[in-house]
């Protein structure tokens, strides 16, 4: 055989182990029968797939009663106790990692300050706070099937090549296999809006649903396209710079060089930054009492009635509902989440967003069309672990643990 062919092999052998394990998991309990009916694979390749699942400890045996009152069926249920993944979030000043088991529950996690000035700082740090973790936890860890890692920044997700980062200057930044050079385990990179997309379709807002769009405010504004399931990614395998959507010709200069883009007037800094002005000017708001102006003491003021506070959120409401309204009539996805400390006040943006979004985007996309808060925005690195998820749903990881 050429090289070539064993390669299609392999990859056949991945294509249909995933399917049997995605049905599985997806379905589960779920029979053998069920399975190949499904999935259109023959019985004995079925038979000899869960075998081997069943073996690895990725699968087990449940009985369920017959319908009939006869015998009991054997069905298939997903195993995840005993596999555990590391997620990672590097945000512009912290880092948090957190332990979970393969079916995404939260076993343990630690949060720390982290400053780096540079992608050598980066990595360096980032394998020490990982070593230290591990060591901290070596009681509670099971066997450590994968690493996923999150950032705010340009990835090419099939290598983990790190290509932009806001905060400092990268080049070719080849992270994953840097940790998993270090480790010997297998590591997944991304970008953090996007992975928390793809969170919210497989555990939070979006799980009902194949085409949807989640766009983040915090200190930029980003967003994650799902599509028929899978994250939408352009030909340099990044897509979903909403905060790069020009809103005002003569708005403010943005880091990216033009002027007026959405980051410029949504995003928290751009709204503190606004708030910040009025108040100065002497316009009267509960807010005049505070030492330090935030995000969430912007959204706490607006949900009690400051009428300052609601305009500027309003404001906000509508510039993200303009942005959206051009992406929803370029995706008609079923569903849009919104993500970030701005969710605090989701009674006052949502019903902004929406207003903007029906006057702006065709009625055929926009009619009954959801516009809802993230569920998992405070679960900072369940995005990292959705692309876990992913490469066990689709065979990737799956098939390294079926050949350890």
């Amino acid at each position: 055989m050429t090289g070539g062919q064993i390669g299609n092999v392999d990859l056949v052998k991945q294509l249909n182990s995933a399917a049997v394990y995605r049905l599985i998991d997806l379905q589960g309990p779920i029979s053998r029968i069920q399975v190949a009916d499904i999935s259109h694979l023959a019985p004995a390749s079925v038979t000899k797939i869960t075998r081997q699942l069943l073996e690895r400890g990725l699968i087990k045996e449940v009985a369920q009663q017959a319908s009939t009152g006869g015998r009991r069926a054997i069905s298939l249920t997903t195993e995840s106790v005993d596999f555990h993944s590391i997620a990672v979030r590097i945000g512009r000043n912290y880092i948090e990692i957190t332990l979970y088991d393969l079916s995404g529950k939260h076993i343990t996690g630690a949060a720390y300050p982290f400053l780096y000035s540079d992608q050598y700082v980066l990595a360096e740090g980032l394998i020490k706070y990982i070593q230290e973790f591990i060591d901290n936890n070596q009681n509670v860890m099971k066997e450590l099937v994968a690493f996923g890692i999150i950032l705010p920044g340009l990835v090419n997700p099939e290598n983990g090549t790190v290509t932009y980062m806001p905060n400092i200057d990268v080049h070719d930044f080849e992270l994953a296999h840097i940790i998993q050079d270090t480790f010997d385990i297998i590591t997944f990179v991304g970008n953090d809006i996007r992975g928390l997309a793809l969170a919210e379709h497989y555990f939070g807002a979006s799980r009902d649903c194949k085409d949807s769009i989640l766009v983040s405010m915090h200190n930029g504004t980003g967003a994650g396209i799902i599509v028929n399931g899978q994250v939408f990614l352009g030909q340099n395998r990044n897509v979903g710079e909403i905060g790069h959507i020009q809103i005002d010709p003569l708005g403010d200069k943005c880091q990216c060089g033009n002027f007026g883009c959405l980051e410029t007037v949504a995003s928290d800094p751009a709204v503190i930054k606004h708030v910040q002005q009025l108040l100065d000017q002497d316009y009267p708001s509960s807010l005049q009492a505070l030492e330090e102006l935030t995000m969430l003491a912007i959204c706490d003021a607006a949900n009690n009635g400051d009428e300052l506070a609601i305009q500027a959120l309003l404001n906000v409401g509508h510039h993200l509902g303009k942005a959206l309204a051009m992406t929803i009539n370029l995706f008609n996805p079923q569903k849009i989440i919104l993500a970030g400390n701005i969710t605090q006040a989701q009674a006052i943006v949502l019903p902004a967003i929406q207003r903007c979004v029906e006057n702006q985007s065709l009625a055929a996309f926009n009619q009954d069309l959801p516009i809802v808060a993230s569920e998992l925005f405070n679960q900072p690195t369940i995005g990292a672990f959705s692309m876990i998820k992913r490469a066990m749903l689709n065979g990737v990881l799956l098939q390294r643990l079926l050949e350890d």
